[in-house]
């Protein structure tokens, strides 16, 4: 069968009638990314000398891929190869120079230890700030469980670790050492086991919007980061009764739902109360749910605070780009 000259764009505008949900990403300008990657990311190259780097944008949206995706490194450079929609969302043309596992693997780890990702996010939210598009009328505040790769250690290595310990027979380990995570921790909710960390979110209540986040081990109650959440441009707040009790400034109108003990049960107008707060605070559950489903899953491949701070920070920018590719689209309707 002989190719035709036009096949490739015949493809990519079939591909488009199907429906790319890539394309609805092409409301973002990602330009205003690149000054931060290159300040965080480029060195002076010394000579001419060697193949020239892959462009920090072409970078910075693979990672886009694989977080939306829940990809490994091999597994995004194989679809990139494969896959249209991949190709034409990174600008690539059909046979075009695709980086490696271990070149988006660098990329990545530089992006998790110079912490870039936090400045990229509060760069984009500034951008929807200026929008419009975060009222601050209302604010919502959950934590979810980012369940990282189980570590199968001894109940020993594992108090050792709880004392901020290396345990004796890992010292002298480098490659041992290099595989085992002493930040991820045990934990239990309900009836479920959780290994890993937690991911604490903050969220505008008009927009659904993540204007802020921060990571911790499994272990840590989700009401350690609420305060630290709390700013002078909240007017209210939002959460469950996990968070009851909570110390909050005198500005900002609680709407906590509370909470029973055994001896002293919520009243039949508590109850209610706390319906009344569930319909708002429920939003948030939405977003949860969108990271779950739509992005295959809140985890971590990795190992360390470090990179698990990256991995949820690239997890709420990859659902504010999306959450914006909606608000944009409905404001044209």
């Amino acid at each position: 069968m002989q190719p035709y000259l036009f096949g490739e764009e015949s493809q990519r505008l079939r591909l488009s009638q199907l429906g790319d949900s890539l394309e609805k990403l092409n409301v973002v300008d990602f330009e205003i990314f690149r000054p931060i990657l290159m300040k965080g990311l480029c060195k002076e190259r010394k000579s001419s000398a060697g193949r020239p780097s892959y462009d920090v944008i072409l970078m910075f949206k693979i990672l886009i891929l694989e977080r939306l995706f829940n990809l490994s490194d091999e597994q995004t450079e194989y679809q990139i190869t494969d896959r249209v929609s991949f190709q034409r969302f990174l600008g690539l043309s059909l046979g075009a120079r695709v980086p490696d596992a271990k070149t988006i693997w660098l990329f990545k780890d530089t992006l998790a230890q110079k912490g870039v990702i936090e400045v990229l996010f509060k760069e984009f939210n500034s951008q929807l700030e200026s929008k419009g598009l975060i009222t601050h009328t209302g604010t919502i505040i959950d934590a979810t469980f980012v369940n990282a790769p189980r570590q199968r250690n001894t109940r020993d290595e594992n108090q050792a670790i709880k004392r901020g310990e290396v345990p004796e027979n890992w010292a002298s380990n480098p490659h041992k050492m290099a595989q085992k995570d002493r930040d991820a921790r045990w934990t239990k909710k309900n009836t479920e086991t959780h290994y890993g960390y937690k991911a604490h979110v903050k969220v505008d209540m008009d927009s659904k919007i993540v204007t802020s986040y921060s990571t911790t081990s499994a272990s840590v109650h989700d009401s350690n980061e609420f305060v630290n959440f709390l700013d002078e441009k909240d007017q209210v707040v939002y959460a469950d009764s996990a968070y009851s009790g909570q110390e909050i400034p005198a500005h900002i109108r609680s709407e906590v739902c509370e909470k029973g003990c055994r001896n002293k049960k919520l009243s039949e107008a508590q109850k209610a109360n706390n319906r009344r707060k569930s319909k708002v605070r429920c939003r948030i559950e939405h977003i949860f749910g969108f990271m779950t489903c739509s992005m295959r899953g809140i985890t971590v491949r990795s190992i360390g605070l470090r990179r698990a701070e990256f991995n949820v920070g690239l997890t709420n920018l990859v659902y504010n780009l999306f959450r914006y590719s909606f608000l944009a689209k409905k404001e044209t309707i």
